[in-house]
């Protein structure tokens, strides 16, 4: 029996899947899972996955990335899963050639009469007794996605799927719903939202045990949702009332949602959830200068102290409050230290860096950001110079060091090491021309806008000019980093363009208000997208950052 697990990328279906094949071991059954922990038992193929993730192949067209995909379903399928059929009661696979499917037609828009011949003589008549659909708001994948980052970092290089933005998930689900709903007999939809995960390994298991003997079983649905919120007012509440749910469920996700959002009611739950999650609850004191931050900071600066100071953004960096922190923490996480640096010139910063430069050189030098003075590239080419030279440019960790340093950097010298990291580093290298208007900048971005359109639009932050404007607009409804790029930013073409994109990416229309939102237009937006969207979490959200503080009387009323 082959049983598949499909979905986006943090929709849970690695943990589902390992997690059901212990539970049908117990239960007797032989079972192999060909993906087990979250590695192809192909060498083969893993290696074409690590190859199609690696940024440095940006230029992978759809058609060659749609082989390569193919490729390596079907070497796991010859050297593993057809052999382990023949061996086993149960095989599970966590993706099947579904995945190139729905990435190729869906992601990447190659037709389907491209891409079904291809994949039909790779499957070579194989089909799954049952695929199970790990569905998910896009938002929520997202927020798992990075709470994993955030509690384990990860070396090494972002995902080159990633540069296309948050809009490819958001078109991958509709591509997997639309292929489970060809085939129902097969394909069960299962909702990661609001079901316990303990819960979906008993549906799930019980329903490849009775699938063996023959019989069906319906997957139960997640709870009913709550009644719509209709103003910023009610969004607040709504908000908190899931938040409150998520403290009991799930608390990384309760304390990461909170990140940023202010008021007494916000700081109330995030001093709750301090103790069972000390490195999400001060990762969401990101950027906040209050009273109630700082404590918090204090009483979790020795647990989680890369985090607390990861929080020293913004309001929240060059503050009296933000050195004595660092001065506590410097010998327990000169790393982390070094890198709350970053935008700072002061005279205060750069003896700090000084201080940490023999202990944490590459983030001394990243925290150089936006600063192109004479004593910053002294201090790079003494870093560049201890790494190896110029020549250690062609080094990945080295070329994204350096990218990171100079980003906002228009210099000679800054082009040149652009142009040395760009074999290695692609995507750090349009990452790092982030707010240039010269004529090299733009030529980069318009070049490989196409391929990493996720890096070329965070350059574009805050940029209130023609071509910046006309860069966004030719994206259509494609990309939510659109408005990522326009926060705050009023104007004819500013509201144009998220009049336009309003239901298509409503939560990041009103992000993108900004300080707008307190506007009577502001608000008249956000309230008219949460009665078109009401079971928009991620808009719910960032609408409830409009509202009022609820503390008084916040804790009596949610007991």
């Amino acid at each position: 029996m082959l049983i598949v697990f499909e979905g986006i990328d943090g929709s849970g279906k690695t943990t589902l899947s390992n997690r059901v094949a212990q539970e049908l071991r117990q239960a007797g059954l032989r079972v192999r899972h060909v993906r087990e922990g979250g590695t192809l038992a192909s060498p083969v193929s893993e290696g074409l996955r690590r190859f199609t993730r690696d940024p440095a192949n940006l230029a992978l067209t759809p058609t060659a990335e749609l082989l390569l995909y193919a490729a390596r379903e079907a070497q796991l399928l010859e050297e593993v899963t057809r052999p382990a059929l023949a061996e086993f009661e149960v095989v599970i696979t966590d993706r099947f050639f579904y995945t190139a499917e729905v990435l190729a037609r869906w992601g990447r828009g190659l037709s389907e009469q491209v891409v079904r011949p291809v994949l039909d003589a790779c499957a070579r008549g194989l089909v799954p007794d049952r695929v199970f659909l790990m569905d998910v708001d896009p938002a929520l994948a997202r927020a798992r996605r990075r709470i994993s980052k955030i509690l384990t970092p990860k070396t090494g290089s972002p995902s080159r799927k990633g540069l296309a933005g948050a809009g490819l998930q958001v078109r991958l689900r509709s591509g997997y719903r639309a292929l489970a709903a060809e085939s129902p007999e097969r394909w069960r939809l299962l909702e990661n939202s609001g079901v316990p995960l303990e819960t979906l390994v008993r549906q799930v298991t019980q329903e490849i045990l009775q699938a063996q003997a023959g019989a069906a079983l319906s997957v139960q649905t997640a709870r009913p949702a709550p009644p719509p919120a209709r103003s910023v007012g009610e969004a607040r509440a709504s908000f908190l009332r899931q938040i409150d749910l998520w403290r009991e469920e799930e608390p990384t996700l309760a304390a990461y949602f909170l990140s940023g959002m202010e008021g007494g009611d916000m700081a109330e739950r995030r001093k709750a959830l301090a103790p069972r999650c000390p490195e999400l609850a001060a990762y969401s004191l990101a950027s906040l200068a209050d009273a109630a931050s700082w404590e918090l900071r204090r009483q979790l600066a020795d647990g989680a102290p890369s985090h607390v100071l990861g929080s020293l953004r913004n309001a929240a960096a060059d503050t009296p409050e933000a050195w004595e922190l660092r001065e506590r923490l410097i010998a327990q996480a000169p790393k982390a230290v070094a890198e709350s640096l970053e935008l700072l010139d002061s005279e205060q910063a750069w003896r700090m860096r000084e201080r940490l430069y023999f202990a944490a050189s590459e983030s001394v030098i990243a925290s150089l950001t936006g600063i192109d003075s004479e004593r910053a590239w002294t201090e790079r080419w003494r870093w560049l110079t201890d790494a190896g030279g110029e020549e250690a440019l062609g080094l990945e960790p080295v070329a994204r060091t350096a990218c990171r340093s100079i980003r906002g950097l228009d210099s000679e010298q800054a082009w040149a090491w652009r142009q040395r990291a760009w074999a290695i580093a692609p995507d750090a290298v349009l990452r790092s021309v982030a707010g240039l208007t010269s004529p090299r900048a733009w030529e980069l971005r318009e070049q490989h806008v196409a391929r990493a359109p996720r890096a070329v639009l965070s350059t574009l932050d805050g940029l209130d000019e023609p071509r910046a404007w006309a860069l966004r607009e030719s994206f259509g409804a494609q990309c939510e980093e659109v408005l990522d790029s326009m926060w705050g930013l009023e104007g004819a073409a500013a509201w144009g363009l998220r009049t336009a994109l309003a239901d298509s990416w409503p939560s990041a229309t009103v992000r993108s208000l900004g300080p707008l939102l307190q506007t009577p237009r502001g608000r008249a937006l956000a309230e008219r997208l949460l009665a078109s969207h009401p079971r928009d979490f991620a808009l719910l959200r960032q609408a409830a950052r409009g509202a009022p503080d609820t503390s008084r009387g916040a804790l009596h009323a949610t007991a």
